[in-house]
């Protein structure tokens, strides 16, 4: 039987491909005649808008597989489904052929797969879904007068999905402009124009059902939910203000069935405004960079590092000589603001970062040693590539002796070379490493694992299990609840805390 689940599905027609995308730059403004109460119905806004929004149908050339006779592969369908065996024994019978011989092998095919985009500028710039044409050899873009014209691809951004196409009219198009998303609000009407199942131009209304959805399908996930009907097609298409603005890009549905039940999302316009400049400006975008990994801050981190609120983006990691190594960041602060804006959650300072103009001087405001220090840092490019730590060489077994964190579930030995070379930990890596961790533990259940190194405790070095000891004490004296941990672990840096027992959480509370 179909599987229940709800899952995420990306609205592309036909051959369904995948991921995020947005806008580009407005050309003709909205007009105030466009405003019209909704009691009025919109279809003199849905007149107006229909002739920018078009259908796009890419085709890729599929090759025949040499000598194994097989044809055209069989459509996929949900498990369980009747048309699944329906579809395999017509494909079985075809290649046996009615007297059981093979039949020559087929010849090469197209794959087809529909969407939808708009016009942002009237001389032929089209901006759609990146997965809408990925792979493909050619690209038609139709009319809403059903002209179709030939495509090119003038620049793609596949961490947004994103992509921004040309065409060659013979005379101006209808374009629309890009309107401000941050202006929208939860309850706000909305129309969505697209091309579901390939049936063109098609308008469907609805709200602004939430903002700033993160729906786990990229780092610069924000967007905007909309009952407005979504379905297989529409990626790539606008989703409209009432004044006519592009205010997002239809790309995601949630659905057990592939259909729409009123849960969709589109990319806010304002994330993909500066994207769809440089696509056509450099044929690729160009990102800011920070040159960090970091992690959530969770409110047993913020606790043991004492902020009053579980916020901002905690430094796990900072690239050698990155931005945010020149402007002296280091492992534990934890970034609270960013060029004036702040960072509510972790998720946040990846996109205010992308955001900002690669070469400008800003200022970083990070919670260190139980205050806010002001640094300045200069935003980098974003790198295509990261340079991989080289792994380590290796060395004669040496015996080692272990300590126990009383409490915790750890045992903790110096680095040795012969731990070095088993874990394949770096050869300039200190801290301390982790021999055994206790089942049940809390250390367990945080994630720590043997051949993981110490790297600091309550933000500060070891290089010793007693240096770790001994943090540990003055930190239960202090009266925390938890300790806080820098960890080296096959995954790379992060941060966990263990519970002490003896801390603040296990002092009398006094009554209200």
């Amino acid at each position: 039987m179909p599987s229940s689940r709800p899952v995420f599905v990306r609205a592309v027609g036909l051959a369904l491909v995948a991921t995020v995308a947005f806008v580009g730059a407005p050309c003709v403004g909205p007009s105030a005649a466009l405003a019209r109460p909704a009691s009025e119905g919109f279809a003199d806004l849905a007149e107006r808008l229909l002739p920018a929004v078009v259908n796009i149908s890419s085709s890729t050339n599929v090759q025949a597989r040499n000598g194994d006779n097989r044809g055209p592969e069989v459509p996929q369908f949900p498990p369980g489904s009747p048309f699944e065996q329906f579809f395999k024994d017509f494909m079985d019978r075809n290649k046996r052929g009615d007297k059981g011989q093979q039949q020559p092998s087929e010849p090469a095919h197209k794959q087809q797969s529909l969407g939808s985009g708009f016009i942002v500028d009237p001389s032929g710039f089209i901006v759609t879904n990146n997965h809408v044409i990925d792979g493909a050899d050619e690209i038609s873009v139709t009319l809403q007068d059903n002209t179709t014209l030939k495509a090119t691809l003038v620049g793609r951004d596949e961490r947004v999905d994103i992509a921004l196409l040309k065409v060659e009219p013979k005379e101006p198009l209808a374009a629309v402009p890009l309107g401000n998303s941050d202006q929208m609000r939860v309850g706000d009407l909305v129309l969505a124009i697209g091309n579901p199942f390939g049936l063109g131009g098609t308008v469907t209304a609805g709200i602004v059902s939430a903002r700033s959805r993160d729906i786990h399908q990229g780092p610069y996930d924000d967007f905007i939910q909309t009952d407005a009907a979504i379905n297989r097609g529409n990626s790539g298409g606008p989703l409209f203000n009432m004044v006519g603005e592009v205010i997002g890009i239809n790309t995601a549905i949630y659905s057990p069935s592939g259909g729409s039940i009123g849960i969709g999302f589109s990319i806010p316009s304002n994330m993909a405004k500066n994207v769809v400049a440089q696509l056509k400006e450099y044929h690729h975008a160009r990102r800011g960079w920070l040159g960090v990994r970091i992690q959530q801050v969770t409110p047993d981190i913020a606790e043991s590092l004492g902020l009053s609120t579980p916020s901002g983006a905690m430094v796990a990691g900072v690239n050698e000589g990155g931005p945010a190594d020149k402007a002296k960041l280091r492992n534990g602060d934890i970034v609270l603001k960013f060029n004036g804006q702040d960072v509510k959650e972790m998720r946040n300072l990846p996109r205010i970062v992308a955001d900002t103009p690669i070469g400008q001087s800003v200022p970083v405001v990070v919670w260190r040693d139980g205050k806010e220090v002001t640094l300045t840092a200069i935003v980098g490019e974003l790198p295509d590539e990261q340079q991989l730590a080289a792994a380590t060489p290796g060395a004669k077994p040496e015996p080692t002796k272990t300590t126990e964190l009383a409490g915790l579930g750890v045992k903790l030995a110096p680095l040795s070379a012969a731990a070095r070379e088993k874990f394949s930990i770096d050869p300039a890596q200190k801290g301390v490493m982790v021999t055994d961790v206790d089942e049940g533990s809390a250390a367990a259940e945080k994630g720590l694992r043997v051949g993981d190194v110490i790297v600091e405790v309550q933000q500060e070095a070891v290089n010793s299990p007693a240096d770790v000891v001994d943090r540990i004490e003055r930190t239960r004296k202090q009266g925390r609840k938890a300790v806080l941990m820098l960890i080296q672990g096959q995954d790379g840096l992060r941060w966990v805390t263990l519970p002490l027992a003896g801390g603040g959480g296990d002092q009398p509370k006094k009554p209200g």
